[in-house]
C-alpha cells in the first residue's frame, strides 16, 4: 500500500509497505478521507518526532474484520479515533480522560494518510463510530476536530449568556465559532485576513474584527485559535473580570502572564488537548443532525501523491480552510 510519510512540511514522501495484518480483535480500515489538521504543519512540534505517517481524522471502509470482532463488520462505514483512553485511570475515572497515559500513548496504524489503516483493540472498542447514513467520509473527519471543540466549551463552560471572543478564524476558530453559537452565546471573531474573516461571518459570527486593530471588547471567555504571541496579548487585553481564556492553539514561545491582572480579576486561564469518546459521540450527533456545517469548510482536495500541496496550503493557507486527502480515490 501507498503510505505518505512527513519529514517537514517540504518534505513528505511517498512510500510503498506492506498493507497492515491485523490480529483476531483488529479491523482494517480502508482510508476513504483524511483531513490535515493545523497542529500537523507545526514543524516545531512535528519535526522532532519524524519520520512518521501523519494524520489522525480519518474516515473509512471496513474491509477486514478479526474473528473476535462482533460489533463491525466488513463494509461498515467508520470514523475512527487515533487516541482512545484507557477507562481504568484516575484520569479517566474523574472524567478527565485525556489526560490519561493510554490515550497519549496510543494509535492506529501506520496513520491516516496512507490507504489502509490497523485499528487495534483498543481503538476498536473505544474509539470506532459508525458513520451514520447521510454524513459523508468528508463529514467524518471533522468528527475528532469538532469534538476537541466540544471539550473545549465544556472545559471553560461557555453559556448563552456568555460574550465569547474567538481569536483565529482558521478552520478550528470556525468550528468554534459555529459550536459558540450552537449554544446560543454572543460571538465576535478576529483574524487579519479578509477571506477568514468573511468566513467567520458566514458562519455565524456576530461580530468581525481585523486582529491588526487595538480593538476593545470585554468577553467572558476568549479562545485563542492562533499560535500567535499577539493574539496573547489581545486575550489579556479583552478578557473581562472573571473570565476565562483558553488556549486551544499554543504558541511555540513560553507566555509572559500578567500577573497583577490575574490576581486582581480573578482570570482564568486554562487549555483543551484532544477529546474524549463522549465528545465524539456529541461530535458526530451535531454533524449527523446538521447542526454544525462542517461539509462547507472544506476547500481543496488532494490525493495521496499530491499530499505535498496538501501540507502547503495548510502551513500557509491563504484563501482556503479545510485540506482533505483521499487516499483511494
Amino acid at each position: 500500500m501507498k503510505v505518505a510519510v512527513y519529514h517537514n512540511n517540504n518534505d513528505i514522501r511517498l512510500e510503498e509497505r506492506p498493507k497492515p495484518k491485523i490480529n483476531e480483535d483488529e479491523i482494517l480500515v480502508k482510508i476513504m478521507a483524511s483531513g490535515i489538521c493545523g497542529t500537523d504543519v507545526m514543524e516545531w512540534y512535528r519535526t522532532k518526532k519524524g519520520p512518521r505517517v501523519l494524520g489522525h481524522e480519518i474516515s473509512g471502509e471496513i474491509v477486514e474484520v478479526g474473528n473476535k470482532v462482533t460489533n463491525f463488520k466488513v463494509n461498515d462505514r467508520v470514523f475512527v479515533s487515533h487516541h482512545v483512553p484507557c477507562n481504568n485511570c484516575k484520569y479517566c475515572l474523574e472524567d478527565n480522560h485525556t489526560a490519561c497515559e493510554t490515550l497519549h500513548t496510543g494509535n492506529f496504524d501506520p496513520g491516516g494518510f496512507s490507504e489502509f489503516v490497523r485499528v487495534p483493540k483498543i481503538n476498536v472498542d473505544n474509539g470506532t463510530f459508525l458513520l451514520p447514513d447521510g454524513v459523508s467520509y468528508e463529514e467524518g473527519t471533522f468528527v475528532e476536530p469538532l469534538a476537541c471543540v466540544v471539550r473545549a466549551h465544556r472545559i471553560i463552560n461557555t453559556k448563552k449568556i456568555h460574550k465569547v471572543l474567538v481569536l483565529g478564524s482558521g478552520v478550528s476558530g470556525l468550528l468554534n465559532i459555529m459550536y459558540a453559537k450552537h449554544i446560543g452565546a454572543e460571538v465576535v471573531a478576529t483574524d487579519i485576513e479578509d477571506f477568514k474573516l468573511k468566513k467567520a461571518k458566514e458562519f455565524g459570527a456576530d461580530e468581525i474584527i481585523n486582529a491588526t486593530s487595538d480593538f476593545k471588547y470585554k468577553a467572558d471567555k476568549i479562545i485563542v485559535c492562533v499560535g500567535a504571541m499577539s493574539a496573547i496579548k489581545q486575550a489579556f487585553n479583552n478578557i473581562d473580570k472573571k473570565g476565562t481564556i483558553l488556549l486551544f492553539a499554543i504558541p511555540q514561545e513560553d507566555i509572559k502572564l500578567p500577573n497583577l491582572d490575574i490576581w486582581r480579576n480573578e482570570i482564568t486561564i486554562t487549555s483543551s488537548y484532544g477529546a474524549a469518546p463522549k465528545d465524539l459521540q456529541e461530535s458526530l450527533e451535531l454533524i449527523k443532525n446538521k447542526k454544525i456545517n462542517v461539509k462547507d469548510l472544506v476547500t481543496h482536495r488532494f490525493s495521496l501523491e499530491d499530499i505535498g500541496k496538501g501540507f502547503k496550503l495548510v502551513a500557509n493557507p491563504n484563501e482556503s480552510l479545510k485540506v482533505i486527502i483521499e487516499p483511494n480515490k
